[in-house]
């Protein structure tokens, strides 16, 4: 018995990036809170939370806009992470890899 896709971090956000724009919030506010309002709360909105030169960013690059349809933003077209690119034929790669570890 494994771990469900859903319950993987990462893949949970999507879920409930939908629910929140069923509640009723916006797509640009229900983003918002993914991102940047975290980093106000705690504090760090100068260094996360938003994508500016001198920030500790993490890329998401989406195929289509999330702000026109929220289920976009699971079309994952790469991602970079600490410097470095990583492509979707790369992200499928490590899939398995992320699924073991939530696994332990």
């Amino acid at each position: 018995m494994g771990v469900p896709r859903d319950e993987i971090a990462g893949f949970c956000m999507h879920d409930e990036l939908a629910t929140m724009v069923r509640a009723g919030m916006t797509p640009l506010a229900a983003l918002q809170t993914a991102t940047v309002n975290p980093a106000r709360y705690f504090g760090r909105e100068m260094t996360i939370g938003t994508i500016e030169a001198g920030r500790s960013t993490d890329l998401v690059l989406l195929d289509a806009n999330p702000l026109e349809e929220t289920a976009n933003v699971r079309r994952i077209g790469a991602v970079v992470t600490a410097g470095r690119f990583l492509d979707r034929s790369s992200l499928d790669q490590l899939l398995p890899q992320a699924k073991a570890a939530a696994q332990q």
